[in-house]
């Protein structure tokens, strides 16, 4: 039940993440946090990159060690990936290196927090 939930959370975000990547965001309230949009990058993709994990290890039952990698390299090439989409498809967005290592940041985050959590799990 758990893989399920898990997986169609994966699906849902993952659709999520590339809808709100791709439309126009120029009508939305400016906020005064300095880089706001680089901070909302890291934590979607430590969310991304999570969800993936947890798919790949509980759904389709990938040891440990390559459901990090697998997700990591999906969560990074996803991430460079709509950053092309938005310098080619769209008008109103662009290509930005900021957001790619934003990114990429919060998917290291998200690879290490992953391999401090199962040397945990695989003590006990």
């Amino acid at each position: 039940m758990l893989k399920n939930i898990v997986f169609v959370l994966s699906i849902l975000y993952t659709f999520l993440l590339l809808l709100l990547c791709l439309i126009s965001l120029n009508n939305l309230p400016k906020v005064s946090i300095s880089y706001a949009d680089k901070i909302f990058h890291l934590i979607a993709y430590i969310i991304f990159t999570l969800l993936w994990f947890f798919s790949f290890f509980l759904r389709f039952k990938v040891k440990i060690y390559r459901s990090i990698t697998i997700s990591v390299l999906f969560a990074t090439l996803f991430g460079i990936f709509i950053e092309v989409l938005q310098g080619s498809l769209t008008s109103t967005r662009s290509f930005d290196y900021y957001d790619v290592l934003a990114n990429t940041t919060g998917v290291i985050i998200a690879a290490i927090m992953l391999k401090v959590l199962t040397k945990k799990y695989q003590k006990i």
